[in-house]
C-alpha cells in the first residue's frame, strides 16, 4: 500500500515520526513523507522514507495575507503533486492542527489514519491514542508515554519495541564534518553543547553550559563543540566569554544534513529539550538533557537508552502551559552544573550514569519498559513521589484503555500513593463511577424521551468538570470529551464508550485501592 505520512511540525518532532514510519515500511508499505518545506532536511535522514514532499507553508501564509485565491491555488498543487507522485491509499497524519486535518482529507479522504475530519469536518482521530496525544499535549505533567511511542500508535502501528535510526550521515557531509574537527586534538573526547532552546523558559543559563564545559576540560581534557541555529551566536559568544578551553564554535554554520554529520562524531551531548537532542538519539549518541518550565522528559525524553534526563526537582514542576510563572523562574538555577559534570565524567569512565545525589534535580536515565515502550528510572529515588506513582499508574492502566483491551492488573504492584492523596483520588473515581452508570442510564431514555435529554447533557457536563478540575483525571476528561462527542449520534457506540470509560475507572480504583 502507498502512504503518505504527514507530520507538519518541528524539526524534532518530524525526526521522531522515523520509528513509525519504519514500523509502516517494514509492513511492506511505500511511505512517502510530508514535512515542512524547511525541515525538508530532517526529512532526508528518514531511511524509510520512498519520496520527500516539502510543504510551502510560507508561501501558503504569504498567499492568505494577500489574494487567498493563490494560496488554495498552491495547496492544490502541492496536493496535486502528491497525489501524482505518491499515489496514496493511506495518510498518516500525525499533526493535529486543523490546516494538517483538512490536508490529510484532500488528499487521502476518510483513508487517514491519526488526525482527521470527518465528512462533516468535525474532527476526528482514527485511534484512541491519537485523541490521547492531542489531549496530553495540553497537560504535559500527566503524560506518562513519550511521544515517539505516541506516534507509533496513533499510526495503527506501535507493536513491540520501538527502534529510533535515523540514516547515517553521507559521505559530503561526513567529510566536511572531519575538516571541521582537523584542528581537534587527537584522542579529545568531542562534547556538544546546545545552549538554546524554543522559549527562554526552557533555556538553561549559558554560565551553567560553561561551567559544566570547564569542568571537563579540566578532568577529561575535552573539547567543547557548539551547535545550533544563527539565532542562538548571542547565547555562543557568551559562552566563548566564559570557557576558555578549546571550543569549535559551530552555532549558525550547519545546514540540518552537516549538523548530523557533526553530532555523530560527539562523544557526548549535553543540551536543553531541542531536535537537536532527538538528532542524537536517532544517531545513538547518548546525551545529558536538562527539562526546564514546561518540558519534561517523560514525554519529550530521548528514545534511546541510558541517557541522562534531569528536571528541577521543585513541586511546580512542569509548569502548565498559559500560566506566568509565579516563581521568578528559580527552576533555571536549580540544577548544579557541577553535579551534570560529575555526572559525565562518571558516564566517560564506566559507560553509565550512576544512580545518586544530583543536588537540584530529579534524574532520570531512559530504559525500555517490558512492553517495548520507551521508560525512565529514577537515579535519585523521585520515582516514590506521588507525580511519579501516578504516571506510574497511569502508564499501565490507559495503555489498556487506549488499546481497548480487557484490564489485566501489573505483575508487580506500583509504590502506593501518599494517604491524602490516595484518599482523594478514591473519592473523585468513586464519583466519577456513580456519574458514569449514571449518564448511561439517562443516555439510553434520552434516546426515547426527548425531555430527558437535557438531563443527559447535564450529567454528560459534570462528569467533564469533575475531571477536568482534578489534578490527576484531567486527561481522562479531555479524551471524555473528544471521544463522547462522536459517538453521540449512535447510541449503541455511545453506551459502549461510557461503558469503556467505567471499567478504565474501575481499573484505576482497583490500582490505587491495592
Amino acid at each position: 500500500m502507498n502512504i503518505v505520512l504527514q507530520n507538519l511540525t518541528r524539526f524534532g518532532d518530524l525526526l521522531q515520526s522515523q520509528p513509525a514510519l519504519a514500523e509502516l515500511a517494514g509492513e511492506g508499505h511505500a511511505v512517502s513523507v510530508a514535512c515542512l518545506e524547511n525541515f525538508a532536511g530532517a526529512a532526508a535522514l528518514l531511511p524509510e522514507a520512498s519520496a520527500i514532499f516539502p510543504l510551502p507553508g510560507a508561501r501558503f501564509l504569504a498567499g492568505l495575507a494577500g489574494d487567498w485565491r493563490q494560496a488554495l491555488v498552491a495547496v492544490t498543487e502541492f496536493t496535486d503533486a502528491v497525489a501524482s507522485q505518491a499515489a496514496p491509499q493511506t495518510v498518516v497524519n500525525l499533526t493535529a492542527a486543523l490546516s494538517a486535518r483538512l490536508l490529510a482529507r484532500r488528499l487521502c479522504g476518510d483513508a487517514v489514519r491519526g488526525f482527521s475530519l470527518d465528512a462533516f469536518g468535525f474532527r476526528h482521530e482514527s485511534t484512541p491514542w491519537a485523541a490521547f496525544l492531542e489531549a496530553s499535549s495540553a497537560r504535559r505533567g500527566l503524560s506518562p508515554f513519550n511521544v515517539v511511542d505516541l506516534f507509533r500508535k496513533s499510526a495503527g502501528v506501535g507493536q513491540g519495541r520501538g527502534r529510533f535510526a535515523l540514516k547515517r550521515p553521507g559521505g559530503a557531509e561526513s567529510g566536511q564534518a572531519a575538516a571541521l574537527f582537523a584542528d581537534v586534538a587527537a584522542g579529545a573526547l568531542a562534547v556538544g553543547f546546545q545552549l538554546g532552546a524554543s522559549a527562554a523558559a526552557r533555556q538553561w543559563p549559558v554560565a551553567r553550559f560553561a561551567r559544566v564545559a570547564s569542568l571537563l576540560w579540566e578532568r577529561l581534557g575535552t573539547v567543547a563543540v557548539l551547535v545550533g541555529t544563527g539565532a542562538e551566536k548571542s547565547l555562543a559568544a557568551r559562552f566563548r566569554e566564559l570557557y576558555t578551553g578549546p571550543c569549535l564554535d559551530l552555532v549558525g554554520a550547519t545546514g540540518l544534513p552537516l549538523l548530523a554529520a557533526v553530532t555523530a562524531r560527539l562523544a557526548l551531548l549535553v543540551t536543553n529539550d531541542t531536535g537537536t537532542l532527538h538528532l542524537a538519539a536517532g544517531l545513538g549518541v547518548p546525551s545529558v538533557a536538562v527539562f526546564l518550565a514546561t518540558a519534561q522528559p517523560f514525554d519529550t525524553g530521548p528514545y534511546l537508552e541510558g541517557c541522562l534526563c534531569l528536571e528541577p526537582d521543585m513541586p511546580c514542576h512542569p509548569c502548565p502551559f498559559g500560566i506566568p510563572c509565579s516563581h521568578d523562574h528559580a527552576c533555571l538555577e536549580a540544577i548544579s552544573p557541577d553535579a551534570v559534570a560529575q555526572a559525565v565524567v562518571a558516564f566517560c569512565h564506566t559507560g553509565a550514569f550512576a544512580p545518586g545525589r544530583y543536588p537540584g534535580a530529579r534524574a532520570w536515565v531512559s530504559a525500555f519498559d517490558a512492553a517495548g515502550f520507551m521508560d525512565l528510572v529514577s537515579l535519585t529515588g523521585h520515582d516514590s513521589e506521588p507525580r511519579a506513582i501516578w504516571l506510574r499508574h497511569q502508564r499501565h492502566v490507559l495503555r489498556q484503555f487506549l488499546d481497548d483491551t480487557p484490564f489485566v492488573p501489573p505483575i508487580v504492584l506500583p509504590a502506593a500513593l501518599p494517604d491524602a492523596d490516595r484518599q482523594a483520588l478514591v473519592r473523585s473515581l468513586a464519583q466519577s463511577a456513580d456519574m458514569l452508570r449514571l449518564v448511561e442510564g439517562q443516555a439510553v431514555l434520552a434516546a426515547r424521551n426527548q425531555a430527558m435529554k437535557s438531563r443527559f447533557l447535564a450529567s454528560y457536563e459534570r462528569i467533564n468538570s469533575l475531571w477536568a478540575a482534578s489534578p490527576h483525571l484531567a486527561v481522562l476528561g479531555q479524551l471524555w470529551q473528544r471521544q463522547a462527542q462522536e459517538q453521540v449520534p449512535n447510541l449503541d457506540r455511545l453506551v459502549a464508550n461510557i461503558r469503556r470509560f467505567a471499567a478504565c475507572v474501575t481499573a484505576f480504583t482497583h490500582l490505587v485501592e491495592a
